[in-house]
């Protein structure tokens, strides 16, 4: 049993499966998926310390929060806004990186998959 079927658990494949399982097991694909997480897992770790910044700041330091900056807008009320503009800005980022990094690779790995010759 090679370390790949050991590791999947299952001691055969259909050749519908081997050939998914091999397209996985690339280089190529595992770079890909480097790079995904190499992007996604900071930039959410970031996004949910602000967001929970946030929340501890509510429930924590109401008299921060509610500290007016100008008329009736107050720091929390500013800083719930400021997480719906964090929340489309990382999307707009993601985009962008997905534009130029991930889907040049992941085309490449779907053509080459489709082809055979991956």
């Amino acid at each position: 049993m090679s370390s790949t079927q050991s590791e999947r658990g299952r001691a055969s494949y259909t050749p519908e499966e081997a050939k998914y399982l091999a397209a996985q097991d690339s280089p190529e694909f595992q770079e890909l998926r480097r790079r995904y997480r190499g992007w996604v897992l900071p930039v959410v770790a970031a996004a949910l310390a602000w967001y929970f910044l946030y929340v501890l700041l509510a429930a924590y330091a109401p008299d921060f929060m509610a500290r007016p900056l100008f008329g009736n807008v107050n720091v929390g009320l500013i800083m719930g806004l400021l997480q719906f503009l964090t929340t489309f800005g990382i999307t707009a980022l993601y985009i962008r990186f997905a534009d130029r990094v991930l889907d040049p690779v992941s085309t490449r790995i779907r053509d080459e998959f489709e082809a055979g010759t991956l």
